[in-house]
């Protein structure tokens, strides 16, 4: 038996349950590990809510990291007493979770737990962004909401290692030191300027190469007024709710820009890709070249809190929970 956080029913954090659950012995492809750190993500709070339809009861978390317990019988390239993590798949609010071998990664000495965990799902969504989806280059201008928060200040730094100026949004003045201190060059306070006349202004009219939009609805409109002609609109979340659906005209008058909807899956399809972008975040983390903030920890059994906090825009940096 495993001590996790369940939902049975969808709805607001009060739906998050601590039950004992019955995880079993690893099958074909799978491990079981002992969770050390778990991850949380908007995500999340999607799967609870009910914005992505899942089958119920279920165990929440998409990332984490810790040691692995037990193998499956065909299961290679991991054994027990293993330092890994992952993200990708459900069950990471537990003391133990059984995943599949094709999502964990190993874990380098000089990682520890906790940033593993921290860096899986929103360290491989910055990476996919600036690397794949919209490959930053070297003097490029890049807008990017929620600076302060887990994938805005890793953002921040990935895209300043490529040579790119970065402006980012936050809204209170301890978010725009943190971004600051990340290396954003400029900030634009979007609880008090327009976000898009101010981006027009530091850029001299022309706009941003690319806009990196977790927020959603309430940005969208703004984040496609501040690109530059042929510019790419990366909405990769929606904390602020989905965004109505857009006419492709749009697009045209914005100046023939592009619009993608992003999602992990799409970017670790093969092993190879998983292990380059962990690896690539990893070897960031040791070299201190990338530097991965924990902002809150919560003890599991205080799931709803983090969930209300995370809502709440309360947070700064990386959230995790301690099973």
């Amino acid at each position: 038996m495993s001590t996790a956080v369940q939902i049975r029913r969808t709805g607001g954090p009060e739906v998050l349950e601590v039950a004992e659950v019955e995880i079993g012995e690893p099958g074909a492809g799978e491990i079981v590990v002992d969770v050390a750190a778990a991850g949380v993500n908007y995500i999340d709070t999607y799967h609870r809510s009910g914005l992505y339809k899942m089958d119920l009861p279920l165990t929440l978390g998409m990332e984490g990291a810790g040691t692995v317990a037990a193998v499956g019988p065909d299961v290679t390239g991991f054994k027990p007493g293993d330092r890994v993590a992952w993200q990708g798949q459900l069950g990471g609010y537990a003391q133990r979770a059984k995943i599949s071998a094709s999502i964990a990664v190993h874990v380098p000495d000089s990682v520890p737990d906790e940033t593993a965990a921290a860096v899986m799902l929103q360290g491989v969504t910055a990476h996919y962004l600036v690397r794949s989806t919209y490959e930053v280059q070297e003097g490029d201008t890049i807008l990017l909401h929620a600076a302060a928060g887990g994938v805005g200040l890793l953002l921040v730094q990935l895209a300043k290692a490529r040579g790119a100026r970065v402006i980012g949004t936050v809204s209170t003045e301890e978010k725009e030191k943190l971004a600051r201190e990340a290396g954003a060059d400029e900030i634009i306070r979007y609880d008090k300027v327009d976000f898009a006349e101010e981006t027009r202004k530091l850029t001299g009219g022309e706009g941003v190469a690319a806009v990196y939009d977790g927020v959603g609805k309430t940005t969208f409109d703004g984040s496609l007024a501040s690109l530059r002609v042929r510019g790419v609109l990366a909405l990769f979340g929606a904390a602020s709710g989905p965004v109505p659906p857009v006419d492709p005209q749009r697009l045209n008058s914005a100046g023939s820009v592009y619009l993608t909807r992003p999602t992990s899956a799409h970017y670790v399809r093969t092993r190879e890709e998983l292990d380059w972008r962990a690896e690539e975040l990893f070897q960031a983390v040791t070299s201190g070249a990338l530097n991965v903030r924990v902002g809150h920890r919560y003890p599991l059994a205080d799931a709803r809190r983090a969930h209300e906090d995370l809502q709440g825009r309360r947070t700064t940096g990386k959230l995790i929970l301690q099973p």
